[in-house]
């Protein structure tokens, strides 16, 4: 047997780095490092992050070697023309968004890939926020009105947040041990949960909030197809925030520093100048195209139309705060009823039985309402999403809603507002203290008055009549929501929402859930450790 002698590595020709990778033995490292990363420009670091895929150099030799242009030559080719836009998962951004309404704010923060922080109504008094003005052209009347009916509902904010603090110190002793400042700002806080009610959807707030790329673009894109001006207009300016130059919070010390550098050495300071007064644009290729989406515009026209069609001769039915709506429907019928539950006022149930006795093909064109404008690089509606064990139809006051609209693990559709669906009064669950106050009578007058408005400035000649309409309907309003999710999230929500530091509003709601789990899946409700809401609890629990 004849054996072909090995060659060394010192005679052989030279290898390409494939070659050469192909022959190298591997050893073994033992040498894990982790390290966080700080002063990198978001699409920077995003273009990093995704050469991992492509690189085998570390995260320090990537960020030494980027640029920001090649960074946008990078996602320019990757993000628009390839679709990779996984890339903008990648680079997050921080935002402040101040002096916005409260339904603007609402709109802004359904997302369902969404972090952030927003005033509290419950720990803070919105007395002096400002309010949300919207241009009525020369609807004179309804713009007085709108004004009037505001100011009303501040006026009794004011008043309401006050008696009911005052009759709490009354009803309520500060227990042994407790400071007199905490003491008062707990009975505060618990004011502000009855007063609440009565704060207009037009009260500025401001939030923060981190997203990454991805994200902010659909959700730009979403808020330039809002068929209200003051979202359209929020829409254009988180656009122009992302791609413009960012707020820099040591620009201050660093101009400073360089006027240091140039008296001491003016040369020096010419190089110093690039790193130290360089503008910070955090998203600048990532979002520069959102626009408005023409598939989710046109969509929401068509099914508007045929939820008109469907439903307008069909009164509202009446319905629970909380339905849990059990799975007795095709895919199909899911799909086409979930559809129209966004488009109009009707609980599910109502919907969805209707659904369930039409033509196949009916439900097949309501389908194709849904999804024949859709783009190249649009996803599915969020109705779309389909096939949760557990569907909650929820009716409750928009002040709970806010809370409740934070579980984003859950698929929720959400209707819009309106005043077809009336009020909730804060004694509903809980000695809440607007009759200890003496102030129930006050307090529906002032709903109804409100509610009454927005009704009749939604038939004005006011410009964009039934948008601006919504901005006085009070936080007491309820409003529709569909909340489809899997049993862990439904354990998850009601155990978190029924607590004892929980607003009663939405405390009730959770109670609600793990009851109507318990009807339909009894072996299942021992898995729930929730608070009972029938039970009474210490205010200071809260």
């Amino acid at each position: 047997m004849t054996t072909t002698p090995i060659q060394s590595t010192e005679s052989a020709p030279a290898s390409t780095p494939v070659e050469a990778q192909a022959h190298t033995p591997v050893h073994a490292e033992n040498r894990t490092e982790v390290f966080a990363v700080h002063g990198a420009d978001p699409e920077v670091l995003a273009y990093a992050m995704a050469k991992y895929s492509r690189s085998a150099l570390s995260m320090r030799q990537s960020l030494r070697e980027i640029s920001s242009q090649r960074a946008e030559q990078f996602l320019n080719t990757f993000y628009f023309q390839y679709g990779h836009r996984s890339i903008a998962d990648l680079a997050h951004v921080a935002f402040a968004v101040e002096r916005l309404s409260l339904l603007a704010a609402i709109v802004l923060v359904d997302e369902q890939r969404w972090d952030g922080q927003e005033r509290s109504t419950r720990y803070q008094n919105f007395q002096k926020s400002g309010w949300y003005l919207p241009e009525f052209g020369p609807a004179a009347e309804a713009r007085n009105l709108y004004i009037q009916t505001v100011e009303k509902l501040f006026a009794s904010y004011s008043a309401t947040s006050t008696a009911v603090f005052e009759a709490l110190k009354e009803r309520v002793a500060c227990p042994e041990g407790m400071k007199q400042d905490a003491y008062e700002r707990t009975l505060k806080a618990r004011a502000f949960d009855v007063a609440r009610y009565l704060l207009p959807l037009a009260t500025n707030t401001s939030l923060g909030q981190i997203v990454n790329a991805r994200t902010l673009e659909t959700q730009v894109s979403r808020l330039l197809s809002h068929p209200a001006a003051e979202i359209r207009d929020l829409g254009e300016k988180l656009r122009a925030a992302a791609t413009g130059q960012a707020w820099n919070i040591y620009a201050e010390a660093s101009n400073g520093l360089y006027r240091k550098i140039a008296d001491a050495n003016p040369d020096l300071a010419l190089e110093a100048e690039a790193l130290l007064d360089r503008e910070i644009h955090v998203a600048p290729t990532l979002v520069k195209y959102a626009s408005p989406n023409p598939y989710e515009i046109a969509t929401r026209t068509e099914l508007t139309q045929a939820a008109t069609e469907l439903l307008s001769n069909l009164p509202i039915a009446p319905a629970p705060v909380v339905d849990l709506v059990e799975r007795t429907e095709s895919l199909e019928v899911e799909l086409a009823a979930t559809l129209l539950y966004s488009a109009s006022h009707h609980p599910y149930r109502q919907i969805r039985d209707l659904v369930a006795e039409l033509p196949e093909a009916r439900v097949a064109e309501i389908i194709e309402l849904g999804a024949r404008s859709r783009g190249r690089h649009d996803e599915l509606l969020r109705s779309f999403h389909a096939g949760a064990a557990l569907r909650f139809d929820i009716l409750m006051d928009i002040g709970g809603f806010r809370d409740m609209h934070r579980h984003r693990r859950a698929t929720q559709i959400l209707q819009q507002f309106t005043y077809l669906h009336g009020y909730d009064v804060p004694e509903s669950g809980d000695a809440a203290g607007l009759a200890d106050a003496g102030l129930i009578s006050e307090y529906t007058q002032t709903i109804e008055a409100a509610q009454a408005a927005s009704r009749s400035i939604a038939q004005s000649s006011a410009f964009e009549a039934g948008q601006a309409a919504l901005y006085v309907l009070p936080l007491a309003t309820r409003i529709r929501s569909l909340f489809k999710m899997d049993f862990a999230q439904a354990v998850y929500i009601s155990e978190l929402r029924s607590a004892p530091a929980g607003h009663f509003s939405y405390r009730k709601v959770a109670w609600e859930m793990y009851l109507a789990v318990q009807r339909q899946y009894p072996s299942l409700a021992k898995y729930f450790r929730v608070t009972d809401f029938s039970k009474p609890i210490d205010v200071f629990q809260r």
